[in-house]
């Protein structure tokens, strides 16, 4: 059985820059790409910060021309990218998931739960569909999402056996949140896959650490602070390994 490997990006992105922060995920790409990846994670509102009050000013849609080098890239390395960016939604603003196929194809996936201090500007979106890489059917989850047990829930009944928690999480957070992931992990044997911000964001002082839990709720492996990494897990006959590629600022 060939080997599955996915990755989690522990990115840092600067504050509404677009271009800089699309440079620094095609570096990004290239490293998986490298790495064999074939699902790579970004955090939340990887492509522009987490800045809610500039986000109105920086949303993006799948057809977007700011998009065409990262969907190209995809395109070319066989891998499938999931990346942060606002959306202008049906209802309004909301915070969305770019997934950025290796067919060249792109679906929108927004959040569905806003912490209390998101709204305004933001409102709560409708999710998404699983998305699939080979045998593995992926559920997505922004930040939030993943506080709420009803959205695991909810994912694990639709069938995902992976869960993809796109985050923004600082010192005082992340005990909580962690624990979290590794209950949905255990509760509902479904590994659980987190990549977050590898630096402050949005008055956020992120403290990286993405990680992965297996279906026992037991961490394989974990980025052990902050800055620019891939955090890579392979699968082989059914067993994980996993392994940290730290990369330069």
């Amino acid at each position: 059985m060939p080997t599955l490997t996915l990755a989690a990006a522990q990115s840092v992105s600067i504050a509404g820059d677009l271009a800089a922060n699309l440079r620094t995920h095609l570096d990004l790409i290239a490293a998986a790409a490298d790495a064999g990846v074939e699902l790579l994670l970004f955090p939340e509102l990887s492509l522009t910060g987490y800045e809610p009050t500039l986000a109105a000013a920086l949303t993006l849609d799948g057809a977007d021309a700011h998009l065409r080098p990262l969907r190209e890239a995809c395109r070319v390395a066989g891998l499938t990218a999931v990346v942060g960016a606002p959306i202008q939604g049906p209802t309004g603003l909301q915070i969305g998931a770019l997934i950025l196929g290796a067919d060249g194809r792109c679906r929108v996936h927004t959040k569905q739960y806003l912490h209390p201090g998101e709204t305004p500007p933001f409102v709560p979106g409708n999710g998404g569909d699983l998305l699939e890489v080979r045998d593995v059917k992926a559920a997505l989850a922004i930040c939030a999402d993943s506080n709420h047990p009803a959205h695991a829930d909810a994912a694990r009944a639709q069938g995902a056996d992976l869960y993809l928690a796109s985050a923004v999480i600082g010192p005082t957070g992340y005990p909580a949140d962690s624990a979290l992931l590794a209950g949905h992990a255990r509760r509902l044997n479904m590994a659980v896959l987190m990549a977050n911000h590898g630096a402050p964001t949005g008055g956020y002082a992120c403290v990286g650490r993405s990680a992965f839990w297996q279906t026992d709720g037991q961490c394989l492996v974990a980025a052990p602070g902050d800055g620019p990494c891939l955090v890579i897990v392979r699968r082989h006959a059914g067993v994980w390994q996993g392994e940290l590629r730290a990369l330069r600022s």
